[in-house]
């Protein structure tokens, strides 16, 4: 039986309520929206004309100038997460063997306003071919992960996971089975989205996945209540280290969780509703407590997907109290997305970011914007509602769904010394 084990010993976190781990945390905690009227571009034509933005981020002050330019925002959100956990964890790039340590980054889009941008350029400049050299350089989904180990020669696994929004937790478990597997002993992980422009915007619009509150910006972001009416885009990144146990122990490293479980499913249902009854959410719950050797009774915490969608809320819902059965009214369950919006591949890593600050801290922080209670969501489930509350969180699952049907979920562990 394979006994190594695998644990988070720093953290990053550039998010729409905090630019940094502490005051993202401070945030969640106090149930802070960061929606409101988009800046990144003139949205007065849209039927969104909001969204969860990165505030007061000014990518000098973290990069280098002539660094910066050759970089799409999502691989600028990347960078300065990994630089924040890398330098939390505590590690020496010279005490490290570089072959055992490497980078799994999750983006679901990738660099797509540089494709915007380059594809206008083209378009407005009669059709001649005067493309920046570093168009596709920038553009690519994998290259954050490349930045990230040249930064710090990690000459270990380094690849991208592409799952919509499940992508960056996707990367995490990989990066927690490598470890586990005896492939590395240390890995950053984590992903970066950067979708607040133009087709970010509009493509979801056209789809009808986004809210249109436009007059109560702060408060559209809502899962569960009966009058959401779809998701809030949202933007940054997150980071952990995460190291085999002995490992950090022998360094003398702080330990924030331990992570002992991953499942990954399909809906095999349709690409972008979620199964009616949350199949797959059921299943992947179930294959990451029992990826640990637990029991479904030990959870005492679950960050939900809950994206503020019609649909989606009722289904997870539903897989909850399907998969946990009387326990499900014991668990707390909430939303951050209610205010941080919706990440779409870096949603993961943020939302595992507040799970293991819950079970770090033994505080759930709250699903903020419910007023109205929807006939079709069990009233009894505790949501943790508008405030956040104190609790022994011993276990924390986190789930992430992404259009395709990808499902995945990570358990953490408090750790104890």
């Amino acid at each position: 039986m394979n006994t190594r084990r695998v644990v988070v010993t720093g953290i990053g976190a550039l998010t729409p309520i905090g630019n940094n781990l502490s005051d993202y945390w401070t945030a969640l905690k106090n149930g802070v929206s960061g929606a409101g009227p988009i800046t990144h571009f003139n949205a007065e034509n849209f039927k969104t004309q909001f969204a969860c933005e990165v505030k007061q981020f000014i990518p000098t002050d973290y990069l280098d100038r002539k660094e910066a330019r050759k970089l799409d925002k999502f691989s600028q959100y990347a960078l300065v997460v990994a630089d924040e956990a890398f330098n939390d964890s505590g590690l020496n790039v010279n005490e490290i063997d570089s072959d055992r340590a490497g980078v799994i980054w999750g983006s679901g889009i990738g660099g797509m306003q540089t494709f915007f941008n380059e594809s206008v350029n083209f378009e407005t400049g009669n059709g001649i071919p005067r493309f920046n050299p570093f168009f596709i350089p920038k553009l690519i989904s994998d290259i954050p992960a490349g930045h990230i180990s040249i930064k710090y020669n990690f000459r270990g696994p380094n690849f991208t996971t592409v799952a919509a929004c499940a992508s960056s937790t996707n990367a995490i478990i990989d990066a927690f089975n490598y470890i586990k597997w005896n492939k590395a002993d240390i890995f950053i992980a984590g992903g970066s989205e950067a979708c607040v422009f133009e087709p970010g915007i509009g493509g979801f619009n056209a789809m009808m996945a986004l809210s249109t509150r436009n007059n109560d910006p702060k408060t559209a972001s809502r899962p569960f209540d009966k009058d959401r009416d779809g998701f809030v885009m949202g933007e940054g990144g997150g980071a952990i280290v995460v190291e085999e146990y002995e490992y950090a122990i022998k360094r003398g490293a702080k330990i924030y969780a331990e992570i002992v479980g991953g499942g990954l499913t399909a809906d095999a249902y349709h690409i972008t509703a979620p199964h009616p009854e949350g199949l797959g959410a059921k299943n992947v719950m179930k294959l990451a407590i029992e990826d640990a050797g637990l029991d479904t009774s030990v959870v005492d915490y679950i960050n939900v997907h809950g994206t503020s969608t019609p649909l989606g809320d009722i289904a997870e819902t539903k897989a909850i109290k399907s998969l946990f059965g009387k326990h499900a009214y014991k668990l707390n369950i909430s939303s951050t997305k209610s205010m941080t919006g919706h990440l779409l591949g870096a949603a993961g890593i943020i939302e595992s970011i507040a799970c293991i600050m819950a079970v770090k801290d033994d505080i759930v922080p709250p699903t903020i914007n419910h007023h109205t209670e929807d006939p079709e969501i069990d009233p009894k489930l505790n949501l943790t509602l508008n405030k956040a509350q104190e609790k022994i969180v011993n276990y924390a699952l986190t789930n992430t769904f992404g259009f395709g049907g990808h499902n995945a979920s990570v358990l953490f562990k408090k750790h104890t010394s």
